[in-house]
């Protein structure tokens, strides 16, 4: 991917405005700046907009902040609606508990490639080095191996492959594909592929799979999947586990679509909306 080619980064959030102020941080501090934010928001209380509105870090950015009414755990929907804000060729999809590394942007375009989308990971880390994050006790951007080394001895981040940078090899590529480790918390994708495929589903409903579901259909429609590890990871924030009632249901939805052929998505990014109750603001 060419370097001056626009990314769009679409971030999801609910409620959260602290942890998505130090995603949006770790965005301000890039070596590669060519990229938009696109704020996703599932339905957060209008405290937690005016949080991130009034920030000094929305006014670093660009950023167009997607909203719409709180009805339940709606994720494909309102990325959905966060892609259609986006103007770029390149869709990064992140989570609003994700910190990106200052590299992050740079390393999804180096291994950015026509005919794949790249699955990223994350550094899990601590309840305390969480707490220290989101009250700037701490900072975790651009921090030396030493740093990393010692929260890994005290049990604040479960791996050290935050650190590595492996280069752009073949192996790279899932020649085995599987749709099971797939997480849209750090996802790139074409737009054109993205929408070869309708987005995401927005039938499914409840926590889980929704992004297991776009990636098979993208498996189908003959994009390959490509490992981001040892360059792309991001660093997430702890918090309790949300509902995962539909857990199971999406999973042998996913399941039984990745024994078929099929593409398009029951409910997708493209339907009609005649009653689109989308709220977009432009920060920044």
């Amino acid at each position: 991917m060419n370097a001056s080619q626009l990314v769009s980064v679409v971030i999801t959030t609910y409620n959260r405005s602290d942890a998505l102020l130090a995603v949006l941080y770790g965005l301000t501090l890039q070596t590669d700046c060519n990229f938009e934010v696109v704020v996703a928001d599932d339905g957060s209380r209008q405290e937690h907009l005016h949080a991130v509105a009034e920030s000094e870090v929305a006014h670093k950015l660009r950023i167009a902040y997607v909203w719409h009414p709180d009805v339940g755990f709606t994720a494909s929907r309102i990325r959905n609606r966060g892609v259609a804000a986006c103007t770029g060729e390149y869709i990064i999809f992140l989570d609003g508990d994700c910190v990106p590394e200052v590299d992050f942007i740079a390393r999804h375009k180096l291994l950015a490639q026509t005919g794949c989308f790249v699955n990223g990971s994350r550094v899990l880390l601590s309840p305390d080095l969480t707490s220290g994050v989101l009250t700037g006790a701490d900072s975790i951007c651009g921090r030396s191996l030493w740093y990393w080394v010692l929260q890994r001895v005290r049990g604040n981040a479960n791996k050290l492959t935050g650190l590595l940078r492996l280069p752009d090899l073949s192996m790279r590529l899932d020649r085995a594909f599987s749709w099971k480790g797939i997480r849209s918390c750090n996802m790139g994708v074409w737009r054109s592929d993205f929408e070869r495929v309708d987005g995401f589903d927005e039938s499914f409903v409840g926590w889980g799979h929704e992004d297991a579901d776009l990636v098979v259909r993208l498996h189908n429609c003959g994009v390959a999947r490509k490992n981001g590890f040892c360059a792309t990871e991001v660093f997430h924030l702890w918090h309790k586990e949300v509902s995962r009632a539909q857990e199971s249901q999406n999973a042998k939805r996913v399941m039984e679509r990745s024994m078929t052929n099929v593409i398009q998505p029951g409910l997708g990014y493209s339907q009609k909306r005649p009653n689109d109750d989308v709220v977009i603001t432009t920060l920044g």
